[in-house]
């Protein structure tokens, strides 16, 4: 928590009321423009606590308009209403006024560039005029750019310059080796473009507005074009560099979006009015993340996040001290996330901005508002200076700089004190239980107390001050400048360059502690019993005793820099009450904050980084006595919360307590959450924790919390708090022994109740049945007892809690541990009924009925019958529980009744209706109820059994029906009994009766409908009487007893009965009857059946013999059923193969192809199996079947059958014949099939080539298969085509070489197989046709066809040859065209008779 010190500017005597204040970017100078009525304007600069400097003073006849700073040098720019401009320097106070011809009216706008090279100025009369400015702070002469716009200017900004290239980052770049780094350093390197830009890059192009509402675009070359315009005169503009975007507000408050492009123009994207006042001097601020904050003189200020669209509004709370109807007028927000704004009563209200992430990951901006600080007068400006703990307000009366300050206060030897205010303390002593609030003559910057002593220092004095009574008293006052201070006993220390200072209270000198020049500056201190703790700017470390005379130093100085990584600087430095130890809050360079305990002796070093992993501490403190006590508050890691002024709303602080030795190092004691309604934790002096209040208690900021173990013993004597101490230490170690020696003489029942108490958060059940039978609490004992059934340890503590009276710990413990069955329980005996039914409706819904009914009970007996009927139905047991607790009120019971409409409830009150003789309304109800067995009983005791009879009938009920039966029974009424016995499925009574009084006719019928045993009594009825046989065969067979039904049907010849039965034999069946009732079937040519049966009952042979001998289809699934099972006990393995192949055989015979396959692959036997799938020519399964067999006969098999089939047109044919002769190691056949192939290429394509391939694979195969006398026959041919295709090959390069070949290849006599002689005769005539010599053309034509006399010429010889022989030689040939060889025979040439010589 902050407080402010308020520090009037000391004005002088001429200047007047404040109407300006402007703080310098980055130097803690205020400069304030006031006027007077009677001298006229001035401006004055101050430093930040309001001393004047003389220097900077300017004075003139009217007043100013506008201040603004240079951003980087102290020069003020003022303007004046007269439209004079001057420009300020500090503190020489130096004055370069502009030419007085550029403004003529009030000076309406300044503005800055961002480097300060440029200074635009504007006025009412619209002129607008742009300054250079050099790096001296120098103004350069006349404007470089003069515009008249002719409108009042109202604002101006310029648009931010790019991003320049980052220096250092492009140097490790080029020292790490990246040429394009190094290029860019390079200047020489022409290719690379022009050299990058050292620093930013200063944008010089700016946007100004006009009172009409238009915005122009002013750029280095002084183009001044309008960019946009909106309604009324724009108040503000703001532009966002990440989107270029433009956004202006007016003075009616419509916020007007642009989108600025590369070009220049700018496209309107949104327009909003937003909410609030539009006065023309609302207080409009923009933050850099695009935040627009508005004060217009209301109860709240307004907020739109631009960037988000979003928006909402903050207002003051009366309970901070804000009164009722107090009025925003300005706002002010710096860069530290504070949010100022000044009231109408002159107060000054502060906010700061969080931003909280939930577990979505989502964020949030949150506001939290503090107390405010008090000026006089009504504010109507605000402005944070450069430190963001600066702020300068401007009200009615009065400048007033705000320096923020963390509230000073301290605690030692049982006192207390707090700062409230600037000037008043807070004193607490707790040994006498009394209060002071004291008020200094100067702010409190520093305080610090003991029993006898009370020192404050203002920043430049320190005065001690003693009790006397209700008030204090000063003793002494003496010029100090110390910035850190504390008191022990009669002595104060302070410090200065290099030592510490030991002061009497008077201030005189006593002792010097030297510090080295390496050691440091002292910067901290803290004094913890009497030792004193010092550290040093160097981040060294020293313990001094205090005991003695004079301060010794113990051991020798730390230097934590060498024992600490990362070590950024040292935030507070405390020692334990016996010296042995020392703690040390850090900061450390990029990371977290830590704790660091240093036992001074044996240099051990301890980091409690386990218990704070994920935290950070923010104070520390040891405890005032006991010096293994240690505490410290922690935040979350990452959190922006870790300053004090903070922590006073930060919610998720945690107190953590620590027990420190040398043996054990840091051993965690205690961890619970700051109280929320308390701001900070101030000491540490067992048995309590002294905490300050965020509002004051009682009149007192501080108070007191006890201990977790010393709750209930805060009274204790020292002998009893040691015990407890040491109990705890042990405890915390796990050494029971030494802790129940330490407790051991402890008689007090509030000890071991606190103990016990204690067991709870360490949950330690041992311990604590330990304390239950010190403190003779039975009960406790036994249901803790009881509870060790339960497998959750949380769960066993909750009921010790329970029986503790710590409720809320067991409510919690439950949920950790998700017994919410337990904690339901929990809830329903402590009479929190509605968290009892919340628990069971969320997370125990298997006890949710059994909550109700137990609640439903609880206000039945509270009185509540209405509510309680309401959960009875919730709880589903109204039907029995309503009656039950309305019985004594019948008209109400019966109203529900009659509301609810429940059959059920309609049944009961109709039995209680009969009960009571009303006949007539009992009918009613169970007619309601539709109970028609109530409602027949009633009719037959009334002798209505007509009536009862046709509700039986109409309604079906069984029930009824059986009790309208018996009735009729008892009354002889046979048929009418037989009738309602069968409508009630009552049938053996309904058997009954027909055979006692013969009914066999309706006899049948009931047998059928009744269970197997009626109806094996009633055909043993029927076979005894020897009537109706038919009948008896077919209730035997229904009833199952198969065997008896065909023994009686053969006895009695039944053969239709027969054939039914039969329908229902199976292989389960008794064999015998299965093979007599299929010699039976076989009698009377049923053969069909008769096989069925006869592979029922095992006899496949003969099942298979009848098949044959009565020419029966075996169709696939009488032959699955003639398959026998492998391993069947019926038929050995050579049996079931025989009896496969015949059953293949018969479907062979029968032309069943496939199935044989299937019955021969079963058999084993795969070429009968291959065989009959190629009689089924089913080339894909003959494929298939051959690829999986995998057998050279059924390769050779597949692969002649693939000859059969059109492979010619087929590659896929060809390709698995190759395949299936390679696998089935058949070469000559496979030599066979490329002579086959190569002959399809000469006689189909005339390829010679590819006949050529063929016929070398042949010889190929011919050579392996090591067949001679055919491998040189076909070595010939092969010597004949290749002789063939090498003359046609020489054509081109040599013909008369290639007509010789083929004139010594007609010399061979067995040419004509391997080449067609056509072929070679074709060859010659063609040369010798293409060569125009056809006489000899037509001689090579007359041999062909004197040895070839009914070849086709044109098979041979192309078209257009053969035109040109006709045509030279005058012959006319008749042919007919073909494309194959194999028509040669049956082709005719005819010769034209007429030849014309």
């Amino acid at each position: 928590m902050a407080v402010y010190f308020d520090h009037r500017v000391e004005a002088p005597d001429s200047s007047g009321a404040a109407l300006l204040i402007s703080w310098h970017p980055s130097m803690c100078v205020l400069a304030v423009g006031s006027v007077n009525a009677s001298t006229g304007g001035s401006v004055d600069l101050y430093l930040q606590q309001g001393e004047h400097v003389e220097l900077c003073h300017v004075e003139r006849g009217f007043s100013p308009s506008l201040l603004l700073w240079h951003p980087t040098k102290p020069l003020l720019a003022v303007g004046w209403e007269t439209g004079e401009t001057v420009l300020l320097s500090h503190p020489s106070g130096e004055l370069t006024p502009l030419p007085n011809n550029t403004h003529t009216a009030c000076i309406t706008v300044l503005e800055w560039s961002s480097n300060g090279s440029r200074l635009v100025t504007g006025d009412q009369a619209g002129v607008m005029a742009v300054w250079r400015v050099d790096a001296r702070g120098k103004l350069q002469g006349s404007p470089l750019i003069k515009h008249d716009y002719s409108k009042p200017l109202t604002c101006c900004i310029f648009r931010p310059p790019p991003p320049a290239e980052d220096v250092a980052m492009l140097a490790r770049a080029a020292v790490s080796g990246d040429e394009s780094a190094l290029d860019m350093f390079n200047w020489k390197k022409s290719n690379k473009g022009a050299a990058f830009a050292l620093g930013s890059q200063e944008g010089l192009t700016f946007y100004i507005s006009t009172a009409d509402g238009s915005v122009y675009s002013v750029d280095e070359q002084a183009r001044s074009v309008p960019l946009v315009s909106v309604e009324s005169a724009i108040q503000t503009m703001w532009y966002s560099k990440r989107r270029d975007v433009l956004a202006v507000v007016t003075d009616s408050l419509l916020l007007s979006q642009f989108s600025l492009g590369p070009e220049g123009i700018a496209q309107e994207i949104s327009k909003v009015k937003l909410s609030g006042r539009g006065v023309q001097h609302a207080d409009i601020v923009w933050t850099e993340n695009g935040l627009l904050i508005t004060a217009s003189g209301e109860q709240h200020i307004r907020l739109w996040d631009v960037e988000l669209d979003d928006h909402y509004a903050l207002s003051l709370d009366e309970s901070l001290g804000f009164e009722k109807g107090e009025l925003l007028n300005c706002v002010s927000f710096c860069t530290s996330k504070l949010l100022a704004a000044g009231t109408s009563r002159g107060r000054v209200a502060l906010w700061h901005m969080v931003t909280v992430s939930d577990q979505k990951g989502d964020t949030k901006i949150h506001w939290k508002l503090q107390t405010p600080a008090e000026v006089e007068g009504n504010i109507s400006q605000l402005q944070w200076g450069s430190s963001s703990h600066l702020l300068a307000v401007c009200s009615s009366s009065c400048v007033v700089i705000l320096s923020e300050h963390v509230m000073c206060s301290h605690y030692s030897q049982q006192m207390a004190a707090v700062q409230l205010t600037p000037t008043q303390l807070s004193l607490a002593n707790f040994s006498t239980n009394t209060h002071i609030t004291f008020h200094t003559d100067t702010h409190i910057r520093a305080v610090q107390v003991t029993k006898d002593m009370v020192a404050v220092w203002n920043g430049k004095y320190i005065t001690v001050y003693e009790p006397s009574g209700q008030t204090l008293h000063s003793t002494g006052s003496f010029q100090c400048e110390s910035p850190a201070l504390v008191v022990h006993e009669e002595n104060i220390y302070t410090v200065e360059p290099n030592r510490v200072q030991i002061r009497t209270p008077q201030g005189t000198v006593k002792q010097l502690l030297a510090f080295s020049e390496a050691e440091g500056n002292p910067t901290l201190l803290s004094v913890c019993g009497s030792y004193l703790a010092v550290g040093t700017d160097t981040c060294h470390v020293r313990v001094f005793d205090l005991t003695r005379r004079e301060a010794k130093a113990m051991g020798v100085t730390k230097n934590l820099s060498e024992l600490i990584p990362d070590l950024g600087a040292l935030r507070s430095v405390k020692c334990n009450a016996s010296g042995s130890h020392l703690s040390v809050l850090i900061a450390q360079v990029q990371k977290n904050s830590n704790v660091h305990c240093e036992n001074l002796y044996l240099n051990l070093r301890t980091r409690c980084e386990g218990e704070l992993a994920a935290r950070c501490p923010v104070s520390q403190f040891w405890d005032e006595n006991e010096p293994r006590l240690f505490v410290c508050e922690t935040v979350p890691v990452n959190s922006d919360l870790l300053c004090s002024f903070c922590l006073s709303w930060q919610e998720d602080v945690l107190v953590v307590t620590f027990f420190v030795t040398q043996e054990h190092g840091l051993l965690l004691q205690d961890s619970q959450p700051k109280p929320a309604t308390l701001l900070s934790l101030l000491a540490l002096d067992t048995p309590y924790y002294y905490y300050i209040c965020k509002v004051p208690s009682s009149t007192q900021m501080v108070v007191r919390r006890a201990l977790r173990d010393f709750v209930g013993l805060e009274s204790c004597e020292k002998q009893t708090r040691d015990a407890m101490l040491n109990f705890s230490f042990y405890l915390t170690i796990g050494d029971m022994d030494e802790a129940f020696k330490a407790i051991k003489l402890i008689k007090s029942e509030a000890v071991w109740e606190n103990m016990a108490r204690m067991c709870v958060k360490s949950r330690r059940l041992d311990v604590a049945r330990v304390c239950l039978g010190n403190m003779g609490n039975a009960r406790a004992a036994r249901a803790l007892r009881e509870a060790e059934k339960e497998p959750e340890v949380e769960a066993q503590v909750a009921v010790l809690a329970t029986q503790l009276s710590m409720l809320e710990d067991a409510e919690r413990l439950y949920k950790s541990c998700g017994r919410f069955d337990l904690l339901n329980k929990f809830y329903q005996a402590a009479g929190k009924w509605q968290q009892a039914v919340e628990t069971a409706e969320t997370h125990d819904r298997i006890h949710l009925r059994t909550t109700y009914y137990s609640y439903a009970k609880h206000l039945e007996a509270m009185g509540d019958k209405n509510l309680a009927l309401v959960y009875f139905e919730k709880s589903d047991t109204h039907r029995f529980e309503v009656p039950r607790m309305l019985m004594e009120d019948n008209l109400s019971l019966e109203i529900y009744i009659n509301k609810m409409k429940d059959k059920d409830l309609y049944k009961w009150w109709g039995h209680y209706l009969e009960s009571q003789s009303d006949m007539e309304a009992a009918l009613h109800y169970y007619d309601l109820a539709q109970d028609y067995l109530s409602q027949v009983r009633v009719y037959c005791y009334l002798g209505n059994i007509q009536k009862a009879s046709e509700i039986a009938n109409e309604t079906g009920n069984r029930a009824a029906s059986y009790h309208v039966a018996r009735q009729y029974e008892g009354q002889d009424e046979i048929s009418q009994s037989v009738h309602f016995y069968t409508r009630a499925q009552a049938y053996n009574n309904a058997i009954r009766l027909c055979k006692e009084n013969n009914l066999d006719e309706q006899l049948m019928n009931l047998a059928l409908l009744s269970n197997p045993e009626d109806m094996m009594d009633t055909a043993m009825y029927y076979e005894e009487k020897g009537t109706h046989m038919d009948r008896a065969v077919m209730l035997y067979h229904k009833a199952g007893h198969v065997s008896k039904a065909l023994e009686l049907a053969f006895a009695t010849e039944q053969f239709g009965a027969l054939q039914l039965i039969a329908e229902d034999l199976n292989e389960n069946s008794d064999p015998a009857l299965l093979a007599r009732c299929s010699d039976f079937f076989i009698k009377h040519a049923q053969y069909q059946k008769a096989v069925e049966l006869l592979v029922a009952a095992k006899k496949y042979h003969e099942a298979l013999q009848l098949c044959l001998d009565q020419s029966l289809t075996i169709t696939e699934d009488l032959a699955e059923s003639l398959t026998v099972p492998k391993d069947s006990s019926h038929l050995s393995e050579a049996g079931r193969k025989e009896l496969l192949e015949k059953i293949a055989d018969c479907c062979m015979r029968q032309g069943n192809y496939h199935l044989a396959t299937k019955k021969y692959t079963q058999a084993g036997n795969k070429i009968k199996a291959m065989r009959a799938l190629l009689k089924s020519g089913d080339t894909e399964k003959i494929v298939f079947f051959a690829g999986v067999s995998r057998q050279k006969e059924i390769y050779i098999m597949a692969a002649n059958y693939l000859q059969s089939l059109d492979w010619r047109n087929d590659p896929e044919i060809m390709k698995n014949i190759i395949s299936f002769y390679t696998k089935g190691r058949a070469l000559d056949l496979l030599a066979g099939f490329y002579e086959a192939c190569a002959e399809v290429e000469i006689d189909d394509y005339q390829n010679y080539e590819k006949a050529y391939g063929a016929l070398t694979e042949a010889c190929k195969c011919l050579t392996k298969a090591k067949v001679e006398s055919k491998l040189l026959i076909l070595t010939h041919r092969l010597s004949l085509v290749k002789r063939f295709i090498q003359a046609r090959r020489m054509h081109e390069e040599d013909p008369v070489e290639a007509v010789r070949v083929c004139e010594s290849l007609l010399d061979e006599k067995d040419l004509d197989p391997a080449v067609r002689v056509g072929d070679v005769y074709g060859f010659l005539v063609e040369h010798y046709c293409n060569h125009g010599n056809f006489q000899q053309a037509w001689s090579k034509i007359e041999e062909l066809r004197s040895t070839r006399p009914n070849i086709n010429l044109s098979l041979y010889v192309s078209q257009t040859s053969l035109e040109a022989l006709q045509n030279a030689a005058g012959v006319r040939l008749v042919y007919r065209d073909t494309n194959t060889h194999a028509a040669e025979d049956e082709e005719e040439v005819e010769e034209d008779e007429n030849i014309n010589h």
